[in-house]
Order: C-alpha cells, then sequence, then structure tokens
C-alpha cells in the first residue's frame, strides 16, 4: 500500500482533485485542471466547517460534482483488468458503484484540507489529440517538500474525463488492480464486490450516526 507521505497527499489533494469540474471549453487537459482547482476552491470557501459536521452534505457535494467528471466506468475497468472481461453486466454495474461509493467515503475528509495554493500544474507536454493523456503537477506539504501527482485523463465525446492519479510513480489504478487481483483470486470476483458493498452500506451508516450525534448534542 502507499507510505504514509503519499496517503497524505490522496487525502489532501488526490481526494480532492477526483472532483473536477468539467467546462466544455476548457481546451486543453491543463486547462481542465487548473479550473478544477479554482471550481473545487470555490464551492469550499467558507463552508469546511459545516461540511466537516455534516457527512451527507459533504458526500453529496462531492457527489453532484464528481460523477458527471470523473469516469467510473472506465476507471473501473483499469481496475479489474482482465477480471472486467470476464464480469457479467451486472456485475459491472455494481462493482462501478460500490468502488465509487467506498472511494467517496474513504476519501471525502481529505476533501476539506484541500487548499489550491498549494498545487502547481506544471508545462503540458503530452498530446493532447490521443484518447489519453496525463497532467502533471507538483503539491507543496505542510513541511515545504513538492511530490509529484499526476492525473491521467480520457477523452470522451462529452470531453475530458479523469480516471486515475499517480503519486509519486504509484498509481491508484495500479494500488487497487493487485490489491483487488489477489482477493479475486484468493475468493472471487462476487465475494469483492459483496464486501465492497457491505463497506460502501457501512460507511453511509456510519455517516448517518455521526450526523445524528451531532444534532443530538446541540
Amino acid at each position: 500500500m502507499i507510505s504514509e507521505i503519499r496517503q497524505t497527499v490522496f487525502l489532501l489533494v488526490a481526494g480532492a482533485l477526483m472532483s473536477l469540474s468539467y467546462d466544455a471549453g476548457a481546451a486543453t487537459p491543463n486547462e481542465f485542471v487548473a479550473e478544477a482547482v479554482g471550481e473545487l476552491a470555490t464551492k469550499l470557501d467558507g463552508r469546511k466547517e459545516e461540511l466537516a459536521a455534516d457527512s451527507e452534505v459533504l458526500y453529496a457535494l462531492i457527489d453532484e460534482i464528481l460523477l458527471p467528471r470523473f469516469d467510473r466506468r472506465f476507471a473501473a475497468g483499469q481496475v479489474l483488468a482482465r477480471h472486467w472481461r470476464t464480469a457479467s453486466s451486472e456485475q459491472k454495474d455494481r462493482f462501478v458503484a460500490a468502488f465509487y461509493t467506498t472511494l467517496l467515503h474513504r476519501y471525502a475528509d481529505g476533501v476539506l484540507e484541500f487548499e489550491n495554493d498549494r498545487v502547481e500544474i506544471l508545462p503540458f507536454r503530452g498530446d493532447d489529440t490521443k484518447r489519453i493523456t496525463t497532467v502533471k503537477t507538483l503539491v507543496r506539504l505542510e513541511n515545504g517538500t513538492k511530490v509529484p501527482v499526476n492525473y491521467a485523463l480520457v477523452k470522451k465525446q462529452e470531453g475530458w474525463r479523469m480516471f486515475d492519479v499517480t503519486i509519486e510513480g504509484v498509481s491508484y489504478v495500479r494500488n487497487f488492480r493487485a490489491e483487488f487481483d489477489a482477493e479475486i483470486r484468493a475468493t472471487s470476483l462476487e465475494a469483492v464486490i459483496v464486501r465492497l458493498e457491505n463497506e460502501a452500506t457501512l460507511g453511509a451508516a456510519q455517516a448517518d450516526d455521526a450526523g445524528e450525534a451531532d444534532s443530538a448534542g446541540e
């Protein structure tokens, strides 16, 4: 699994920038990410305490931005790799939904730590005429260390969509691919999907409990 510093970056930045804001007028991948940084900062402005106190509102905010812009199905196919090709249509749909919800619950709190002045988008050196390209950034941690965080984008009819984040050379797609492949080999794809569905349900229940506790304490 990723190291502590990578985990920190994933929580503080990758989780946040997975909420990429898509503007049909964004002509280049770098513009796509740059607009995302500004959009996310705007939506969080003055609301961090409110969102920290209400997980459901936080999930809804991220979901509103993320769902149309993050290519969940393409990312899921990359994560499952060969297991995607043998999965049934029902299993694919369930995995996409459960995996997305699990990511949302795991990393939502990281969005609240997002600071747009800590992200430096590097000059684009890729080929934006290709279907898949990469936007490279540097993220400054609190200790001043700069960590490379790269975003893989896929071009769809609607425009660019994000599907992978690579932190210090470690891709979240490859990381989850190895994790799920080992689990599927030990059990089955169906068992992995059920586990993710249960984790997603548990995360939602915990968020509800936290909200009720906050209300009772007021």
